[in-house]
């Protein structure tokens, strides 16, 4: 079984999926088999039960945790009910700690609804990877198997989830240019999101 919960420059990352409707020209997970302290986040065979996550997470020490991500190799809401389930479970045993979710913002797309109050709700903070500012860029890098509704579907997503939780935010990582960082900042803030420009080299 790999890794299903592992850290990462002092954060604590909880990885549930390898699924992903993307290909991202820059994703890490195509440069080994894993980030961080784990040995390996890719799942070969069956992904990990609820109840499996639920055992991680209770032999797991997080006394000096301040905040659980959700990010591992793949795309979290993939498994949507796990997910939420998971980060009610996190609620009830660790009150004091706060949840992020670091999606590609397709969650709707996949799951074939609307998802942003479920998810906005559940988390803290909603971390979106915005990774271009218009759908040609996007749909080039991110290889995605929703083309031309991929971007405008995670900007619906986005400023949907705006409405529910506390702290959105959209990403890029910089390698894009310093104007299409500039024209993401620029989006980002236009639906009420925090921008972010991620580091390529620390594989955040």
């Amino acid at each position: 079984m790999a890794d299903i919960i592992y850290t990462l420059e002092g954060g604590v990352y909880m990885n549930i999926t390898n699924k992903c409707p993307c290909r991202c020209t820059f994703c890490i997970r195509s440069l080994g088999d894993a980030v961080g302290d784990a040995h390996n986040l890719w799942f070969h065979g069956n992904e990990p039960t609820f109840d499996e996550i639920k055992a991680a997470i209770d032999a797991y020490d997080f006394s000096n945790t301040d905040c659980v991500v959700f990010c591992g190799y793949g795309e979290p809401t993939e498994r949507l009910d796990v997910l939420l389930k998971t980060a009610e479970y996190l609620r009830e045993v660790k009150p004091g700690i706060k949840l992020r979710v670091n999606t590609n913002g397709l969650s709707d797309l996949i799951n074939g609804r609307s998802t942003a109050k479920e998810i906005g709700e559940a988390f803290d903070v909603v971390s979106v990877s915005l990774n271009d500012p218009d759908s040609d860029s996007y749909d080039a890098v991110t290889r995605n198997i929703y083309p031309k509704k991929a971007f405008p579907a995670l900007l619906k997503f986005t400023e949907e989830c705006a409405k529910y939780c506390k702290k959105v935010r959209m990403s890029v990582v910089d390698v894009i240019g310093e104007e299409n960082i500039e024209k993401s900042r620029k989006l980002a803030e236009s639906l009420g999101a925090e921008f972010v420009c991620r580091s390529y080299d620390k594989g955040r």
